[in-house]
């Protein structure tokens, strides 16, 4: 695994052979960021990198001068590695173990951009909730983005908030962005009060 750009360009990672992760391809990784930079300036953006495996977009991230960074796993064996790593590169990353869904119930900071690479193989419905507690609990500043890694099999262009999809061979990055305006429309809420 390498860094592919930033301050840290063609740095090798060499995570653990035994943790239980489906890294993101460099060609992925490169096309992501890519849509990134035409969008924002990364040296201002507040970070969630959600079922952060090796840490590796964490990294693309910190390499390119973000922070702070949230990396969150339910897996030690991650959450170890990322808390190793960043030492090393005195990265400004937090790594927390926690399930995803729980730190998406309790959490009330908020980012500019949130990155989600859950396994492939978790249920639709799951990958629906990851929206909508997102959305439900104001996680992602107005001008913020959210993406979700996924595979082709999985379908998320009907959530609140879609904006477009890229596939890249069997991978889809959806891209997901406040509607202006269209939070403060239809039914109250008393739930974002709570």
């Amino acid at each position: 695994m390498r860094i592919i750009s930033g301050k840290y360009k063609g740095r090798r990672i060499s995570p653990p052979k035994n943790l239980p992760v489906r890294p993101t391809t460099d060609m992925c990784k490169e096309a992501l960021f890519n849509i990134l930079n035409n969008n924002f300036n990364f040296t201002e953006l507040r970070v969630l990198d959600l079922f952060a495996g090796t840490g590796s977009i964490s990294y693309e991230f910190a390499s390119r001068g973000c922070k702070p960074i949230t990396s969150v796993d339910g897996d030690m064996g991650c959450v170890n590695f990322i808390r190793k790593t960043t030492k090393e590169f005195d990265f400004d990353i937090t790594p927390i173990k926690i399930d995803v869904f729980a730190f998406l119930e309790k959490n009330k900071a908020s980012y500019d951009i949130i990155f989600a690479d859950p396994p492939y193989g978790m249920d639709q419905k799951d990958f629906e909730k990851i929206i909508t507690l997102v959305f439900e609990n104001g996680l992602l500043e107005d001008d913020g983005m959210m993406v979700i890694e996924h595979s082709k099999y999985t379908k998320l262009n009907h959530m609140e908030n879609f904006s477009y999809d890229k596939g890249y061979g069997g991978s889809v990055f959806t891209f997901f962005e406040l509607e202006n305006g269209e939070e403060e429309t239809g039914d109250e809420d008393d739930e974002f009060d709570a």
